[in-house]
Protein backbone atom coordinates (compact mmCIF):
# COMPACT_ATOMS: atom_id res chain seq x y z
CA UNK A 1 0.00 0.00 0.00
CA UNK A 2 1.10 3.53 -1.07
CA UNK A 3 2.06 6.08 1.60
CA UNK A 4 2.10 8.92 -1.14
CA UNK A 5 -0.45 11.72 -1.07
CA UNK A 6 -1.15 13.37 -4.54
CA UNK A 7 -2.17 17.22 -4.22
CA UNK A 8 -3.33 19.45 -7.30
CA UNK A 9 -1.43 22.82 -7.24
CA UNK A 10 -1.71 26.26 -9.29
CA UNK A 11 2.20 26.31 -9.99
CA UNK A 12 2.44 25.74 -13.90
CA UNK A 13 6.31 27.16 -14.24
CA UNK A 14 8.88 24.74 -13.85
CA UNK A 15 11.98 27.30 -13.74
CA UNK A 16 10.46 29.68 -11.40
CA UNK A 17 9.45 26.36 -8.89
CA UNK A 18 12.88 25.04 -9.22
CA UNK A 19 14.35 28.33 -8.51
CA UNK A 20 11.61 28.90 -5.97
CA UNK A 21 12.76 25.76 -4.09
CA UNK A 22 16.19 26.54 -4.07
CA UNK A 23 16.31 30.11 -3.27
CA UNK A 24 14.71 28.16 0.09
CA UNK A 25 17.87 26.07 0.56
CA UNK A 26 16.83 23.05 -0.84
CA UNK A 27 18.30 20.55 -3.02
CA UNK A 28 16.55 20.41 -6.24
CA UNK A 29 16.61 17.34 -8.87
CA UNK A 30 14.56 16.74 -12.22
CA UNK A 31 13.59 13.76 -13.34
CA UNK A 32 14.17 11.44 -10.23
CA UNK A 33 11.83 9.89 -7.46
CA UNK A 34 10.64 10.74 -4.52
CA UNK A 35 11.47 9.37 -1.15
CA UNK A 36 8.67 7.34 0.79
CA UNK A 37 7.63 5.15 3.82
CA UNK A 38 9.47 2.10 3.73
CA UNK A 39 12.11 2.78 0.70
CA UNK A 40 9.20 3.01 -1.28
CA UNK A 41 9.80 5.52 -4.29
CA UNK A 42 7.43 7.44 -7.66
CA UNK A 43 9.12 9.01 -10.20
CA UNK A 44 8.08 12.93 -10.59
CA UNK A 45 9.47 15.81 -12.62
CA UNK A 46 10.78 18.51 -10.00
CA UNK A 47 11.96 16.90 -6.75
CA UNK A 48 12.95 18.94 -3.66
CA UNK A 49 15.31 16.79 -1.52
CA UNK A 50 14.20 17.21 2.62
CA UNK A 51 16.42 16.39 5.48
CA UNK A 52 15.72 12.86 6.33
CA UNK A 53 14.17 9.96 4.78
CA UNK A 54 11.50 11.61 2.64
CA UNK A 55 10.83 14.18 -0.17
CA UNK A 56 8.62 16.45 -1.64
CA UNK A 57 7.71 16.43 -5.67
CA UNK A 58 6.10 17.48 -8.30
CA UNK A 59 4.82 16.17 -11.61
CA UNK A 60 3.53 18.02 -14.68
CA UNK A 61 0.41 17.24 -15.45
CA UNK A 62 -1.55 17.25 -18.88
CA UNK A 63 -2.89 21.01 -18.55
CA UNK A 64 0.69 22.30 -17.68
CA UNK A 65 -0.05 22.35 -13.86
CA UNK A 66 1.82 20.54 -11.52
CA UNK A 67 0.83 17.77 -8.70
CA UNK A 68 2.87 17.95 -5.79
CA UNK A 69 3.56 14.33 -4.76
CA UNK A 70 4.71 13.36 -1.10
CA UNK A 71 4.00 11.17 1.96
CA UNK A 72 2.69 14.09 4.08
CA UNK A 73 2.96 11.60 7.16
CA UNK A 74 6.34 11.11 6.59
CA UNK A 75 7.45 14.51 5.68
CA UNK A 76 5.57 16.02 9.02
CA UNK A 77 8.12 13.83 10.75
CA UNK A 78 10.86 16.35 10.32
CA UNK A 79 9.02 19.43 9.27
CA UNK A 80 6.18 21.98 9.66
CA UNK A 81 4.01 20.59 6.56
CA UNK A 82 2.16 23.58 6.62
CA UNK A 83 5.13 26.61 7.07
CA UNK A 84 7.40 24.43 4.89
CA UNK A 85 4.28 24.45 1.90
CA UNK A 86 3.53 28.14 2.65
CA UNK A 87 7.34 29.26 2.53
CA UNK A 88 7.24 27.18 -1.23
CA UNK A 89 4.37 28.94 -2.56
CA UNK A 90 5.11 32.13 -1.03
CA UNK A 91 8.83 31.81 -2.96
CA UNK A 92 7.37 30.89 -6.47
CA UNK A 93 4.23 33.83 -5.93
CA UNK A 94 7.32 36.22 -5.61
CA UNK A 95 9.15 35.22 -8.33
CA UNK A 96 6.68 34.60 -10.75
CA UNK A 97 5.51 38.32 -10.12
CA UNK A 98 9.17 39.16 -10.42
CA UNK A 99 9.58 37.30 -13.79
CA UNK A 100 6.62 39.06 -15.11
CA UNK A 101 7.77 42.43 -14.52
CA UNK A 102 10.72 41.60 -16.98
CA UNK A 103 8.88 40.94 -19.63
CA UNK A 104 9.06 43.19 -22.68
CA UNK A 105 6.82 46.49 -21.87
CA UNK A 106 7.09 46.52 -18.41
CA UNK A 107 11.04 46.96 -17.82
CA UNK A 108 10.67 50.47 -16.58
CA UNK A 109 7.48 49.27 -14.03
CA UNK A 110 8.13 49.79 -10.19
CA UNK A 111 6.91 46.91 -8.60
CA UNK A 112 6.45 47.13 -5.03
CA UNK A 113 5.85 43.78 -2.95
CA UNK A 114 4.38 43.42 0.41
CA UNK A 115 4.54 40.31 2.24
CA UNK A 116 2.02 39.41 5.08
CA UNK A 117 1.96 36.26 7.23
Amino acid sequence: MSHFNILRSKLTDVEILKSSLRSLGLVVQTNTTVRGYGCQTVRADVVAVLKGDYDLGWSRNADGSFNLIADLWGVAKNHNMAALLNSINQSYAVNQTLAAVKRPGLQNATVQLVLTS
